[in-house]
């Protein structure tokens, strides 16, 4: 199953503040926590995130740039991601997660 939507992290998110100022950039850690979201809302079921064992950020991703978000299962409990903004990889991966949980996996 492939669950695909666009968005654009706008220059008002409060995690680009002080963020290279004058340069921003948004962190790797929002674009993932959105991979997240493109997989739950594409879940018919709550899932909980377990690990993302591969994580590959090619190039930056600029406050107001339309990215487009690719997440597609590959298997039970794992599916490949890829981050593109028109033509250009921003990040790709892989997200492990279980099915049926109703919270996020937290560190242990």
């Amino acid at each position: 199953m492939v669950h695909e939507r666009v968005l654009s992290i706008g220059h008002e998110h409060l995690s680009l503040a002080g963020h290279f100022p004058g340069h921003p950039v948004v962190p790797g850690v929002v674009l993932l926590s959105e991979v997240i979201e493109t997989l739950r809302r594409g879940s018919t079921a709550p899932l909980s995130v377990t690990g993302f064992p591969v994580v590959k950020f090619s190039t930056p991703l600029r406050p107001g740039e339309a990215v487009t978000i690719r997440v597609e299962e590959e298997e039970a409990g794992r599916a490949a991601f890829l981050c593109t903004v028109q033509a250009r990889p921003i990040a790709s991966g892989v997200i492990e997660f279980r099915s049926g949980a109703s919270t996020q996996a937290g560190p242990a």
